[in-house]
Protein backbone atom coordinates (compact mmCIF):
# COMPACT_ATOMS: atom_id res chain seq x y z
CA UNK A 1 0.00 0.00 0.00
CA UNK A 2 1.93 3.58 -0.95
CA UNK A 3 2.44 5.65 1.75
CA UNK A 4 -0.42 8.71 0.45
CA UNK A 5 -2.71 5.81 0.91
CA UNK A 6 -2.18 4.60 4.59
CA UNK A 7 -5.91 4.77 6.88
CA UNK A 8 -3.88 6.69 9.65
CA UNK A 9 -7.04 7.31 11.80
CA UNK A 10 -8.02 3.61 11.68
CA UNK A 11 -4.38 2.53 12.52
CA UNK A 12 -4.02 5.03 15.47
CA UNK A 13 -7.40 3.47 16.26
CA UNK A 14 -6.56 -0.09 16.01
CA UNK A 15 -3.54 0.53 17.93
CA UNK A 16 -4.39 1.34 20.78
CA UNK A 17 -7.13 -0.96 20.87
CA UNK A 18 -4.31 -3.86 20.17
CA UNK A 19 -2.00 -2.05 22.92
CA UNK A 20 -4.91 -1.53 25.65
CA UNK A 21 -7.24 -4.79 24.92
CA UNK A 22 -9.92 -2.95 25.62
CA UNK A 23 -12.35 -0.85 22.98
CA UNK A 24 -13.58 1.12 26.15
CA UNK A 25 -10.05 2.07 26.87
CA UNK A 26 -8.81 3.00 23.51
CA UNK A 27 -11.47 5.25 22.90
CA UNK A 28 -10.88 7.17 26.31
CA UNK A 29 -7.06 7.07 25.41
CA UNK A 30 -8.17 9.01 21.40
CA UNK A 31 -10.92 11.24 23.28
CA UNK A 32 -13.55 9.39 20.87
CA UNK A 33 -16.35 7.44 21.19
CA UNK A 34 -16.28 3.60 21.74
CA UNK A 35 -18.66 3.39 17.99
CA UNK A 36 -15.83 5.48 16.47
CA UNK A 37 -12.88 2.56 16.90
CA UNK A 38 -14.97 0.14 16.50
CA UNK A 39 -15.74 1.24 12.43
CA UNK A 40 -12.56 2.18 12.07
CA UNK A 41 -10.83 -1.23 13.22
CA UNK A 42 -13.69 -2.69 10.72
CA UNK A 43 -12.46 -0.85 7.94
CA UNK A 44 -9.25 -1.31 8.50
CA UNK A 45 -9.92 -4.95 8.39
CA UNK A 46 -11.96 -4.70 5.22
CA UNK A 47 -9.20 -3.22 3.33
CA UNK A 48 -6.32 -5.72 4.78
CA UNK A 49 -9.15 -8.51 4.14
CA UNK A 50 -8.37 -10.72 7.29
CA UNK A 51 -9.70 -10.05 11.10
CA UNK A 52 -7.31 -7.96 13.45
CA UNK A 53 -9.35 -9.03 16.66
CA UNK A 54 -11.81 -11.88 17.88
CA UNK A 55 -14.33 -10.61 19.29
CA UNK A 56 -15.36 -12.34 22.61
CA UNK A 57 -18.01 -11.21 25.29
CA UNK A 58 -16.66 -7.71 26.53
CA UNK A 59 -12.86 -8.38 25.58
CA UNK A 60 -11.14 -8.48 22.23
CA UNK A 61 -8.00 -10.96 21.44
CA UNK A 62 -5.05 -10.02 18.90
CA UNK A 63 -5.70 -12.59 15.91
CA UNK A 64 -1.50 -13.61 14.72
CA UNK A 65 -2.16 -11.05 11.96
CA UNK A 66 -3.03 -8.52 14.46
CA UNK A 67 -0.24 -9.16 16.63
CA UNK A 68 2.08 -8.73 13.57
CA UNK A 69 0.82 -4.78 12.68
CA UNK A 70 0.67 -4.01 16.44
CA UNK A 71 4.14 -4.65 17.08
CA UNK A 72 5.11 -2.92 14.06
CA UNK A 73 2.57 0.36 15.00
CA UNK A 74 3.21 0.20 18.75
CA UNK A 75 7.34 0.59 17.62
CA UNK A 76 6.58 3.21 14.90
CA UNK A 77 4.36 5.66 16.84
CA UNK A 78 6.49 5.59 20.21
CA UNK A 79 9.34 6.55 17.89
CA UNK A 80 7.35 9.61 16.00
CA UNK A 81 6.22 10.84 20.11
CA UNK A 82 9.73 10.09 21.30
CA UNK A 83 11.29 12.18 18.25
CA UNK A 84 8.24 15.47 18.99
CA UNK A 85 8.83 15.37 22.83
CA UNK A 86 12.64 16.26 21.80
CA UNK A 87 11.84 18.28 19.13
CA UNK A 88 9.37 20.33 21.01
CA UNK A 89 11.29 20.30 24.26
CA UNK A 90 13.06 23.43 25.58
CA UNK A 91 16.89 24.45 27.28
CA UNK A 92 15.45 25.76 29.95
CA UNK A 93 13.50 23.74 33.41
CA UNK A 94 12.85 19.84 31.93
CA UNK A 95 9.51 18.64 33.75
CA UNK A 96 9.94 14.94 34.48
CA UNK A 97 6.66 12.94 35.77
CA UNK A 98 7.18 9.91 37.94
CA UNK A 99 4.50 7.66 39.02
CA UNK A 100 4.83 6.82 42.05
CA UNK A 101 3.11 4.27 45.12
CA UNK A 102 1.38 6.03 47.29
CA UNK A 103 3.36 5.11 50.50
CA UNK A 104 6.78 5.23 48.82
CA UNK A 105 5.83 8.96 47.96
CA UNK A 106 5.00 10.07 51.07
CA UNK A 107 7.63 8.54 53.15
CA UNK A 108 10.88 8.47 51.36
CA UNK A 109 10.65 10.14 47.56
CA UNK A 110 9.07 13.29 48.99
CA UNK A 111 11.86 13.78 52.11
CA UNK A 112 14.91 13.37 49.46
CA UNK A 113 13.29 15.25 46.51
CA UNK A 114 15.63 17.99 48.15
CA UNK A 115 19.21 16.49 47.65
CA UNK A 116 18.01 15.76 43.81
CA UNK A 117 16.96 19.33 42.90
CA UNK A 118 20.41 20.25 44.57
CA UNK A 119 21.84 18.05 42.15
CA UNK A 120 19.73 18.70 39.48
CA UNK A 121 18.18 22.33 39.23
CA UNK A 122 17.36 22.70 36.19
CA UNK A 123 15.07 19.23 36.30
CA UNK A 124 11.20 19.67 38.01
CA UNK A 125 9.68 16.38 39.35
CA UNK A 126 6.33 15.94 38.92
CA UNK A 127 5.22 13.16 41.10
CA UNK A 128 2.28 11.45 40.31
CA UNK A 129 1.09 9.57 43.43
CA UNK A 130 -0.45 6.79 41.91
CA UNK A 131 -0.65 2.88 41.92
CA UNK A 132 -2.14 2.43 38.60
CA UNK A 133 -0.53 0.89 35.81
CA UNK A 134 0.84 3.53 33.54
CA UNK A 135 1.42 3.23 29.80
CA UNK A 136 3.97 5.53 29.21
CA UNK A 137 2.54 6.95 26.79
CA UNK A 138 1.54 10.61 25.79
CA UNK A 139 0.64 12.50 28.80
CA UNK A 140 1.66 9.60 31.58
CA UNK A 141 4.85 9.23 33.32
CA UNK A 142 8.02 8.42 31.91
CA UNK A 143 9.36 6.49 35.01
CA UNK A 144 7.11 4.69 37.75
CA UNK A 145 8.33 2.87 41.19
CA UNK A 146 5.82 0.03 41.85
CA UNK A 147 5.48 -2.84 44.00
CA UNK A 148 5.32 -6.32 43.94
CA UNK A 149 4.91 -9.21 46.08
CA UNK A 150 6.68 -11.68 43.81
CA UNK A 151 8.54 -10.30 40.41
CA UNK A 152 7.87 -7.32 38.27
CA UNK A 153 5.42 -8.34 35.82
CA UNK A 154 4.36 -4.85 33.67
CA UNK A 155 3.45 -5.57 30.01
CA UNK A 156 5.61 -4.02 27.64
CA UNK A 157 8.48 -2.42 29.56
CA UNK A 158 11.83 -2.84 31.54
CA UNK A 159 12.07 -3.01 35.10
CA UNK A 160 14.85 -2.57 37.48
CA UNK A 161 15.23 -4.00 41.16
CA UNK A 162 15.35 -1.19 43.68
CA UNK A 163 15.25 -3.18 46.91
CA UNK A 164 13.60 -5.75 48.90
CA UNK A 165 11.15 -5.03 51.70
CA UNK A 166 11.56 -5.96 55.38
CA UNK A 167 8.62 -5.10 57.37
CA UNK A 168 9.11 -4.40 61.11
CA UNK A 169 6.38 -3.57 64.06
CA UNK A 170 6.45 0.18 65.03
CA UNK A 171 4.79 2.66 67.34
CA UNK A 172 5.12 6.15 68.52
CA UNK A 173 6.53 6.89 72.03
CA UNK A 174 3.80 8.48 73.32
CA UNK A 175 1.46 4.77 72.62
CA UNK A 176 3.95 2.90 74.22
CA UNK A 177 4.27 5.42 77.37
CA UNK A 178 0.37 5.22 77.61
CA UNK A 179 -0.03 1.49 77.16
CA UNK A 180 3.60 -0.10 78.53
CA UNK A 181 6.21 -1.61 76.03
CA UNK A 182 5.67 -4.62 75.28
CA UNK A 183 7.85 -6.94 76.37
CA UNK A 184 7.53 -10.34 73.67
CA UNK A 185 6.14 -10.36 70.20
CA UNK A 186 2.65 -11.78 71.99
CA UNK A 187 2.11 -9.27 73.69
CA UNK A 188 1.19 -7.06 70.65
CA UNK A 189 -2.06 -9.12 69.93
CA UNK A 190 -3.58 -6.70 73.23
CA UNK A 191 -2.37 -3.47 71.17
CA UNK A 192 -4.84 -1.69 68.33
CA UNK A 193 -3.06 -2.91 65.38
CA UNK A 194 -2.87 -1.15 62.04
CA UNK A 195 -3.62 -2.42 58.71
CA UNK A 196 -2.46 -1.62 55.19
CA UNK A 197 -5.01 -2.49 52.61
CA UNK A 198 -5.76 -5.93 54.29
CA UNK A 199 -5.09 -8.10 57.30
CA UNK A 200 -2.48 -10.56 55.87
CA UNK A 201 1.02 -8.17 56.75
CA UNK A 202 0.48 -8.56 60.62
CA UNK A 203 -0.87 -12.50 60.24
CA UNK A 204 2.82 -13.46 58.62
CA UNK A 205 4.61 -11.81 61.29
CA UNK A 206 2.92 -13.22 64.23
CA UNK A 207 3.97 -16.67 62.37
CA UNK A 208 7.49 -15.43 61.48
CA UNK A 209 7.41 -14.39 65.39
CA UNK A 210 5.81 -17.84 66.32
CA UNK A 211 3.45 -16.38 67.79
CA UNK A 212 -0.28 -18.29 68.19
CA UNK A 213 -3.01 -16.98 67.80
CA UNK A 214 -6.59 -16.55 66.32
CA UNK A 215 -7.04 -15.34 62.66
CA UNK A 216 -6.70 -10.81 63.31
CA UNK A 217 -10.38 -9.41 62.30
CA UNK A 218 -10.05 -6.14 64.28
CA UNK A 219 -7.85 -2.96 63.58
CA UNK A 220 -8.11 -0.21 61.32
CA UNK A 221 -7.60 -0.42 57.30
CA UNK A 222 -5.65 2.26 55.29
CA UNK A 223 -5.25 2.61 52.01
CA UNK A 224 -1.66 2.63 51.97
CA UNK A 225 1.66 2.72 54.47
CA UNK A 226 1.38 6.88 54.49
CA UNK A 227 -1.41 7.25 56.29
CA UNK A 228 -0.76 3.94 58.49
CA UNK A 229 2.47 5.82 59.91
CA UNK A 230 0.10 9.42 60.07
CA UNK A 231 -2.01 7.02 62.68
CA UNK A 232 1.22 5.58 64.27
CA UNK A 233 2.59 9.20 64.93
CA UNK A 234 -1.15 10.17 66.46
CA UNK A 235 -0.87 7.10 68.90
CA UNK A 236 -3.59 5.52 67.38
CA UNK A 237 -2.21 2.18 66.99
CA UNK A 238 0.91 -0.38 66.07
CA UNK A 239 1.65 -0.93 62.33
CA UNK A 240 3.97 -3.01 60.62
CA UNK A 241 5.33 -1.20 58.12
CA UNK A 242 8.71 -1.15 55.39
CA UNK A 243 12.19 -0.30 57.86
CA UNK A 244 13.71 1.42 54.98
CA UNK A 245 10.48 4.17 54.69
CA UNK A 246 10.46 4.78 58.98
CA UNK A 247 14.04 4.98 59.13
CA UNK A 248 14.13 8.51 59.54
CA UNK A 249 11.37 8.65 61.55
CA UNK A 250 12.93 6.09 63.73
CA UNK A 251 16.31 7.91 63.95
CA UNK A 252 14.67 10.99 65.06
CA UNK A 253 12.88 9.31 67.86
CA UNK A 254 9.43 10.23 66.39
CA UNK A 255 8.53 5.99 66.15
CA UNK A 256 10.00 3.27 68.00
CA UNK A 257 10.35 -0.20 66.37
CA UNK A 258 9.29 -2.66 68.40
CA UNK A 259 11.72 -6.61 67.84
CA UNK A 260 13.96 -7.76 65.39
CA UNK A 261 11.42 -10.11 63.87
CA UNK A 262 11.97 -8.52 59.87
CA UNK A 263 9.35 -9.93 57.61
CA UNK A 264 10.86 -9.58 53.55
CA UNK A 265 7.36 -9.14 51.61
CA UNK A 266 7.71 -7.97 47.71
CA UNK A 267 9.73 -5.47 46.08
CA UNK A 268 10.11 -1.84 44.82
CA UNK A 269 10.97 -1.62 41.24
CA UNK A 270 11.95 1.34 39.19
CA UNK A 271 9.88 0.51 35.78
CA UNK A 272 10.24 2.39 32.43
CA UNK A 273 8.81 1.65 29.03
CA UNK A 274 12.60 1.78 27.54
CA UNK A 275 15.79 2.59 29.86
CA UNK A 276 17.47 3.13 27.17
CA UNK A 277 15.22 5.68 25.79
CA UNK A 278 14.74 7.53 28.56
CA UNK A 279 15.11 11.62 28.55
CA UNK A 280 18.49 13.01 29.88
CA UNK A 281 16.06 14.19 32.94
CA UNK A 282 14.18 10.72 33.05
CA UNK A 283 18.05 8.53 33.42
CA UNK A 284 19.53 11.11 35.75
CA UNK A 285 16.64 10.64 37.58
CA UNK A 286 16.81 6.99 37.36
CA UNK A 287 20.67 7.06 38.47
CA UNK A 288 19.94 9.23 41.07
CA UNK A 289 17.00 6.95 42.86
CA UNK A 290 19.14 3.64 42.46
CA UNK A 291 22.52 5.88 44.34
CA UNK A 292 20.27 7.23 46.96
CA UNK A 293 18.73 3.89 47.67
CA UNK A 294 22.26 2.04 47.45
CA UNK A 295 23.33 4.66 50.00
Amino acid sequence: MKRGRLPLTALRSFEAAGRLENITRAAEELFVSQAAVSRQVRELEAILGQKLFERQHRRIRLTPAGSTLLAVLTDGFDRMEDCLTQLSATDETAVLTVSVEPGFAAMWLVQNLADFRNRYPAIDVNVDADGRLVDFRSGDAELAIRFSEEKSKWPRTQARRLYDIHLAPVASPDLLAKAGFPKQPADLLRYTLLHEEDRILWQEWFAAAQVAHDPIRHGPLFADAGLVMQAMLDGQGIGILDKRLVAREVANGRLVQLFDVPLQFGTYWLVARDFSKLSQAGADFADWLTARLAA
